[in-house]
């Protein structure tokens, strides 16, 4: 699920009171953040993909900064002793790369009305399509109060920082109900996902499919232990490149199709 807000209605927010004992910011660093530690010592939350070691590491690491279009602008609420009382990851993004949401005509439609749709403020988990939880709020009486302040606090944030519009990806279903009370345009996706049926061994999932299926995977892998994989690959890496330069040709014009940047054959990157 993903739920986007507009420039225009986010700053009809901008006079919303965000509470006398809270006040919001933005950081550029998640490791100026101290992460909260519970009484046996370990960080919270439990989902480790918005743990402070995770987006820590995707910042330390190179993968979520500037340079790769992923500034981090992680907006924080603060109570009155001066300790962190909520905060949502958000970055200010120049492209809309690694959010697997794809909005590639969205951007489209903005440019052709006459805007610039990037950059635009993302709250998300950077290259992570995993759904879970992008208001973090401590437990307590005011949760939801403080969950509110921070959906009010990231639309004045995104008017700020003179972006096109928020967006907020893969939240979890009471945050999208929660987000669509103040506006927020709600959008629906879907996923596709395996699940392992108790199956102990290739075979015990071969067994669950209908013959036909099962005769045609068995003759796959049989011929790929006969290394016919590995002879035709051996032919693509020649000298001569004339396949891959076919092949190349073919991702260029797909990802052109898909209002896409392929990368260039000097990139580094995949």
């Amino acid at each position: 699920m993903a739920i986007s807000n507009s420039a225009n209605r986010e700053k009809k927010t901008r006079g919303r009171a965000c509470g006398a004992a809270h006040r919001r910011g933005a950081c550029g660093r998640v490791g100026r953040l101290r992460p909260r530690r519970d009484s046996t010592g370990k960080t919270r939350p439990a989902n480790p993909f918005i743990s402070h070691a995770f987006l820590h590491a995707l910042e330390e690491s190179g993968s979520a900064t500037r340079g790769t279009g992923w500034l981090p602008q992680h907006l924080v609420l603060e109570d009155a002793a001066g300790g962190i009382a909520a905060c949502m990851p958000c970055y200010l993004k120049s492209h809309s790369y690694g959010e697997y949401v794809f909005d590639h005509a969205w951007a489209d439609a903005y440019e052709r009305a006459g805007g610039s749709y990037y950059p635009k403020l993302q709250a998300a988990v950077p290259f992570t399509p995993v759904t879970g939880p992008r208001l973090l709020v401590r437990d307590g009486p005011s949760l939801a109060e403080r969950e509110a302040l921070l959906l009010q606090a990231a639309a004045t944030l995104t008017d700020r920082l003179d972006a096109s519009s928020l967006h907020i990806t893969f939240p979890t279903r009471e945050e999208w109900e929660l987000a669509g009370k103040f506006g927020f345009l709600q959008r629906n996706d879907q996923q596709f996902h395996w699940r392992s049926d108790g199956y102990t061994c290739f075979e015990d999932f071969l067994g669950a499919l209908t013959s036909r299926k099962r005769k045609a995977i068995r003759a796959e892998r049989k011929r790929a232990d006969r290394g016919r994989h590995r002879d035709r690959m051996g032919d693509w890496c020649r000298p001569h490149r004339g396949p891959l330069d076919v092949f190349f040709a073919f991702y260029m014009d797909t990802g052109s199709r898909n209002g896409a940047r392929p990368i260039s054959r000097g990139s580094s990157s995949a």
